[in-house]
């Protein structure tokens, strides 16, 4: 049993703390990976607010079949695809030059993102489809194993390794023509 998943009993054990301390370690990371298949910083922050509000208000049990995390990610990416599926012509573009910053006052960009490096490789990543996007940054950015994956993004294993394949591939191309070239990606 991992930390998040005994944050999240304390919780629902009447510990409200559990709660706050889920929110500092997956907040960042979170709207990361929803703005990556949303597109839109605001919408984004909704969806984000929506998944924890989901574990605060109807507190859903979480049966460890997964790590805690998986499940986390697959609750907000559900929201972001129903989310999409409803308000689909309102979503616009927004590079990742145009990121705000969130209400705290932090640059979740430039703290999330610390070296120059990491940045244009997420730049990079954000021109790749939706699906290259959303494996390529659970696998290397959030250190989500195949079977977390797959369960998030609904679908088999080896589909999953197939997609990766393919978005490394895909990946390479782009940064290759940016003048980048990375041996061991």
């Amino acid at each position: 049993m991992d930390n998040a998943t005994d944050r999240y009993r304390r919780f629902l054990a009447g510990d409200d703390n559990g709660l706050r301390e889920i929110i500092d370690i997956y907040y960042n990371g979170l709207t990361l990976y929803i703005n990556g298949i949303v597109n839109n910083l605001s919408e984004t922050e909704d969806i984000v607010q929506d998944t924890f509000v989901k574990l605060a208000v109807k507190k859903p049990k979480f049966n460890g079949k997964c790590e805690f995390k998986t499940w986390l990610y697959t609750i907000a990416r559900n929201f972001a695809y129903n989310y999409l599926k409803r308000h689909r012509s309102r979503f616009s573009e927004q590079s990742i030059d145009s990121y705000v910053l969130l209400s705290d006052g932090t640059d979740v960009e430039k703290q999330y993102l610390h070296s120059q490096q990491s940045i244009e490789l997420h730049r990079a990543m954000k021109k790749l489809n939706t699906e290259y996007f959303q494996v390529l940054y659970l696998m290397y950015f959030e250190n989500i194993n195949t079977d977390g994956i797959a369960k998030i993004m609904h679908r088999s294993k080896r589909q999953i390794g197939d997609l990766l394949y393919r978005a490394k591939k895909s990946l390479k191309s782009k940064l290759e023509k940016a003048g980048f070239h990375y041996e061991e990606f």
